[in-house]
């Protein structure tokens, strides 16, 4: 259960001293030249806390357990972020940028949706997702139509001013993967499931398209 009252959500420099045991479990890795462990603390008035500079001959430069991280340069809080973090993560039904607002104390929504927008963003694989299906089971695949196309108007009857989304969800481990699409012609949903999909799965259901 989180703990609201716990140091790491309340004290930067605690919550620092958090992020550098996760990141930096194997010692502490120079983000510009990759060494790990060949880096020393930076001191004195006009340094910031938590900044280190690298040994290595050929990079001597600055760094800190933030940089490379949606948290570099930003002006909020460290330990806002570990909260933010950790209630966006830990969430099983999701939680909004109002809801984020609210827990977290700030003067400002647009804020939150900022913080809410670079947690989400961070945790998208990317190209480094795996297809799915890639254990051979089943991937069902069916779409779906949410809220209004900004260019056209709102029609009485039919989906053709709402966004057209093709999700694809795998049977075993309810892995879910969505994309929005311009239309719902097989030539446009092809590829997706041809890049989305592993060659290996054995069956594959398909609903209304």
């Amino acid at each position: 259960m989180l703990d609201l009252t716990a140091k790491i959500y309340n004290d930067e420099a605690a919550a620092r001293a958090h992020l550098e045991s996760v990141l930096w479990a194997d010692g502490r890795v120079c983000p510009h030249c990759g060494v790990v462990g060949n880096s020393t603390l930076l001191a004195g008035k006009s340094t910031r806390p938590g900044v280190y500079k690298c040994k290595e001959k050929e990079c001597r430069k600055p760094f800190s357990v933030t940089v490379g991280t949606v948290f570099e340069r930003s002006h909020i809080p460290l330990h806002k972020w570990v909260l933010a973090t950790h209630l966006l993560s830990a969430s099983k039904k999701g939680m909004s940028a109002h809801q984020l607002y609210r827990m977290l104390g700030f003067g400002s929504y647009k804020t939150a949706w900022f913080m809410a927008h670079r947690i989400r963003l961070a945790m998208n694989p990317g190209d480094a997702s795996p297809p799915m299906g890639d254990d051979g089971g089943a991937v069902e695949v069916d779409e779906t139509f949410i809220g209004n196309l900004r260019d056209r108007p709102k029609a009485k009857g039919g989906a053709g001013h709402k966004m057209k989304v093709v999700s694809l969800v795998e049977r075993n481990t309810g892995r879910a993967r969505s994309i929005v699409v311009n239309d719902l012609s097989l030539k446009t949903i092809g590829p997706i499931l041809a890049a989305n999909i592993d060659r290996c799965v054995s069956s594959a259901e398909h609903a209304g398209t």
